[in-house]
């Protein structure tokens, strides 16, 4: 098997009331995995703009982009799909509901979850809880499996 390159992305952990966003990105609802929003990143954007982007594109949001909180990496040892993803704090504009129009037909359901809740769904990265609710600096994930 000839091993792909890393793919990039960017995602968005947007608390509001001390509920996180969180969107179930499988195509046809194939998997009870949940994450945050985001996307791959495109050339020629900085990561806060690819990231504003995809928000918008999938969730209709519009957001400011902080911080980084957390790197991640995995990968699928089947496939050889290998994706780093950088996780940045961001705030919602004023004033905008959620409407899920991703163009791309994957992003099919999102909820608000607390930490207590986001400790009983299925989710990755698994640092996630740690990475938004913490006090640390930003964290590194090492390579995790991707789980289907």
């Amino acid at each position: 098997m000839r091993l792909a390159r890393p793919r990039l992305a960017v995602r968005a952990a947007i608390l509001h009331d001390d509920r996180l966003l969180m969107v179930n990105a499988w195509p046809g609802k194939g998997s009870d995995l949940w994450c945050l929003p985001g996307g791959g990143v495109e050339p020629g954007q900085s990561l806060p703009e690819n990231l504003a982007r995809e928000l918008a594109e999938e969730t209709g949001l519009s957001i400011t982009v902080g911080a980084p909180i957390l790197v991640n990496e995995f990968h699928d040892p089947a496939s050889g799909f290998h994706q780093v993803e950088l996780h940045f704090r961001a705030t919602l504009a004023p004033g905008r509901d959620i409407t899920l129009a991703d163009p791309h037909g994957v992003v099919n359901r999102f909820r608000w979850v607390t930490r207590h809740e986001l400790a009983t769904l299925r989710h990755k990265p698994d640092s996630l809880a740690e990475a938004v609710w913490g006090h640390a600096a930003a964290l590194y994930d090492p390579l995790e499996r991707i789980v289907p």
